[in-house]
């Protein structure tokens, strides 16, 4: 009778023991979805109080939206007066309100002019600046990535003393330097010469510093002694595994660099004097003081449109690397 009262009940007993299990999960996932509102709730009241918003609670300012609006428009403001008046004649530029369109419409006019006025200077200057940067810059960002890398990684005597090195060159403004450099070069006999532009062009403690700083957070030393042990060289592996971890900070720096070569004005003010040399900058603020000299002619439309076209390049640049500014690329690919 025992065991048949047990083979009964067995399988009775067994649905009935789920059935409560079941239900006690249910319980205990309502009971953390009550904790997890009110958790979110406690977050969004903190947030308000705060003024800021998370992932899981987005909530707009309107003070602000208001101030980003005021200095986007700050920004842009430059931008779109160049736009307008690039698109005038001399006479109306002279004539016609500066937000205000003119009475014809004579961008391409203008850029024709640009490229041949002065039997095509401008061209020239374009050409002096482009290889400003290309050489310059490019070196700069170079030597940065490479410096950087190796503070970085690597442990040498006399490592300190360079960080305080680079430190106190950030902190010496350039202008400050432009006087000595200038007699070092004309000691050289290198000034009116494209490396009076392009050897200071290649120093960029800035660079350096953040090359320097990037390296050490974005390539995990782990990654690094993972390929020495593997057998790769240095040379491989830092351009293998370092060079893509670093693209980021690359971009960064190529920017910040391009941007400074491109828009230099008091190195070449004092390191050029002859025309065929200029960059863009010293040459149109040549054509703008043109009119105060005795027999000048007035070229403002021009030297809006050319400033119009001198900008273009930069802003392609931002365009086309802005993908590259990525963060975390290495996360999770060492296990700790």
């Amino acid at each position: 009778m025992s065991n048949a009262a047990m083979t009964t009940n067995g399988p009775a007993t067994v649905p009935a023991t789920l059935k409560e299990q079941e239900r006690a999960a249910r319980r205990a996932e309502k009971a953390r979805q009550k904790r997890v509102a009110r958790d979110e709730a406690a977050e969004r009241r903190r947030a308000a109080k705060s003024g800021f918003a998370n992932v899981t609670n987005p909530r707009r300012s309107t003070l602000m939206t208001v101030l980003c609006a005021i200095f986007a428009v700050y920004c842009l403001f430059p931008f779109v007066y160049l736009v307008i008046n690039a698109t005038k004649t001399q006479a109306d530029f002279t004539s016609t309100f500066g937000l205000g369109f003119g009475k014809s419409f004579a961008l391409w006019d203008n850029i024709v002019t640009v490229f041949t006025y002065q039997d095509g200077v401008f061209g020239r200057w374009f050409l002096n600046t482009i290889l400003y940067v290309v050489v310059g810059a490019g070196g700069a960002t170079l030597l940065a990535i490479m410096g950087g890398y190796a503070l970085a990684k690597f442990r040498f005597p006399g490592r300190k003393a360079v960080f305080a090195v680079i430190i106190g060159s950030i902190s010496v403004p350039g202008i400050a330097l432009a006087v000595p450099q200038f007699l070092l070069f004309a000691k050289l006999d290198l000034t009116n010469t494209p490396w009076a532009m392009i050897i200071p062009s290649l120093i960029s403690p800035f660079g350096l510093y953040l090359m320097w700083i990037f390296s050490e957070q974005a390539v995990p030393t782990e990654l690094l002694e993972a390929a020495r042990v593997d057998g790769a060289s240095e040379w491989r592996t830092f351009r293998t595994i370092s060079l893509p971890l670093l693209a980021p900070g690359i971009v960064t720096t190529a920017l910040f660099t391009i941007v400074a070569t491109w828009n230099n004005y008091f190195l070449p003010l004092i390191m050029l004097q002859d025309k065929k040399w200029y960059p863009l900058t010293i040459g149109l603020n040549q054509w703008k003081d043109q009119a105060s000299t005795a027999g000048g002619q007035a070229i403002q439309n021009l030297v809006i449109t050319g400033s119009l076209i001198t900008i273009i390049p930069l802003v392609i640049a931002f365009l086309c690397l802005q993908k590259y500014w990525q963060s975390g690329l290495a996360a999770g690919a060492v296990k700790e």
